[in-house]
């Protein structure tokens, strides 16, 4: 059973629909799996009752013997503790919140579960997914199932560490900065950032202001990620910038990859500081399209380090939504969450309008990039995993890390909304995973997901997963 919980989650939907598998079996694996696995990964922090889930499974069943299945159904699902799921605490990570019983499910979650997945339970995150490592106070330290001195990223890093762990096929994931890229990239598995708006992402009791974070697939193939998309995207009324449905299926579209696009590749935006073999496996993973037929040409502009600016506007929304909370609580959150946070109080009208001007060029290179180019291509993360506790480097190789650091490649896309993707291109000389980044157009996730589909069937890495 091993075997089969490292597969995609489009196979294992298969033998469920044939009924070589039933999901009973299938929520015993992972229950079993979970045990064995979870104490070395801790990339589960709460689950649902057993009982609860085998009787999930065991409707699902019936379901699907009368011909009545939906698109996942009986398929077992991990949620990251900073979403929604009804019945379950969302805790993110945090002492203050670690009761915050959620009554209802989010946008995604509540579509996954109308589709036919049963809830499991919550994945780790850090702090508010405030770094990309997944640490916290009230659950500890997540590590990566390929090697458990290092991290499986953040802030969706219990997530990554299940999926490449082979404890569940499908879970949830976000981000902000890069937190469904970079632990993706970690983990070995396939992560899309889509276009802000693209799966609904509701507020939680306010109006969001931060308008960088979103929803995304983080899974073991590109298949899986359509899928996901399939049943989650379109409009709803709680997020204003929600869009609306394509139209399509992504799943159906997927092996329709335009002839001879235009292929850019940047080693690096003009600022990251990338670890020398990081950068050799990327730009192998690169060439590939170059082989299928497409113009591969190297993009010698860059762009302003954005680092600051994208984590001193995160600052200041997080500490207007924690200032009630300072003054009886403070001494419950991490410390170096709360000295981040704080960092918010710097805030001036003149720095918030330089902020905006910048983004407003970054807005503009994009617009100038992809006139020239249908795709660009980057590394995903400038260096390896770091340890599982950290810190990152503060240099790599003799030269000092930006600002932006493990985000360099991912915040900028964050700030523009444009879809980006993560594959995996590879291992460094540590023997751990390095991504290639897939960026698109705005809006245009249906060309992310084509491509890195063909690069997929080039270089099919998602059949090899590590044992833990």
């Amino acid at each position: 059973m091993a075997e089969l919980l490292q597969r995609p989650l489009t196979e294992v939907r298969r033998l469920l629909e044939r009924r070589e598998l039933s999901a009973v079996e299938l929520m015993q694996a992972t229950l079993a799996r979970i045990d064995a696995a979870n104490p070395a990964l801790n990339a589960f922090v709460a689950l649902r009752e057993r009982d609860a889930l085998l009787d999930d499974a065991a409707a699902a069943d019936a379901r699907i013997a009368g011909g009545q299945a939906r698109p996942l159904e009986g398929i077992p699902l991990g949620v990251k503790d900073l979403e929604n799921a009804a019945g379950l605490v969302t805790s993110e990570g945090s002492v203050p919140f670690k009761d915050n019983l959620a009554e209802h499910d989010s946008v995604q979650v509540s579509r996954l579960r109308a589709s036919g997945a049963i809830v499991v339970g919550k994945t780790n995150a850090p702090e508010f997914g405030y770094t990309a490592i997944t640490k916290n106070l009230l659950f500890g330290v997540t590590r990566n199932p390929w090697n458990l001195e290092r991290s499986p990223g953040g802030s969706s890093g219990g997530s990554s560490a299940a999926i490449a762990g082979g404890l569940i096929p499908l879970a949830t994931a976000s981000d902000g900065g890069g937190s469904v890229r970079l632990p993706a990239s970690m983990t070995g598995c396939f992560g899309l950032k889509c276009s802000y708006g693209r799966i609904p992402h509701e507020s939680k009791g306010w109006w969001d202001m931060g308008d960088t974070a979103v929803h995304g697939p983080l899974t073991r193939c590109v298949e899986d990620a359509a899928l996901h998309l399939d049943v989650t995207v379109g409009v709803h009324p709680l997020d204003p910038n929600s869009l609306p449905h394509p139209g399509f299926s992504y799943r159906e579209i997927l092996d329709r990859l335009p002839a001879g696009l235009r292929i850019g590749w940047s080693p690096d935006l003009g600022y990251a500081v990338v670890q020398s073999d990081v950068g050799e496996v990327a730009y192998d993973a690169a060439r590939v399209f170059e082989g299928l037929g497409h113009r591969f040409e190297e993009e010698k502009t860059g762009i302003p380090e954005l680092g600051y600016d994208w984590g001193l506007g995160n600052a200041f929304e997080m500490l207007g939504r924690l200032s009630p909370l300072l003054l009886e609580h403070e001494h419950e959150f991490g410390r170096s969450f709360l000295r981040g946070a704080k960092a918010g109080r710097r805030m001036t009208p003149e720095i918030w309008a330089d902020l905006r001007h910048r983004r407003e060029l970054l807005n503009r290179w994009c617009a100038e990039v992809f006139e020239r180019f249908d795709l660009l291509l980057t590394p995903t993360m400038p260096f390896d995993p770091p340890p599982a506790k950290g810190p990152f480097p503060a240099e790599t190789e003799g030269r000092k890390q930006p600002f932006a650091s493990v985000g360099s490649f991912t915040i900028p896309f964050n700030l523009s909304w444009h879809p980006a993707a993560t594959v995996r291109a590879g291992f460094s000389r540590a023997g751990l995973p390095v991504g290639l980044q897939i960026v698109g157009p705005r809006h245009r996730d249906d060309l992310v997901l084509q491509a890195a589909r063909a690069y997929e069937r080039v270089r099919p890495w998602h059949g090899e997963w590590p044992t833990v």
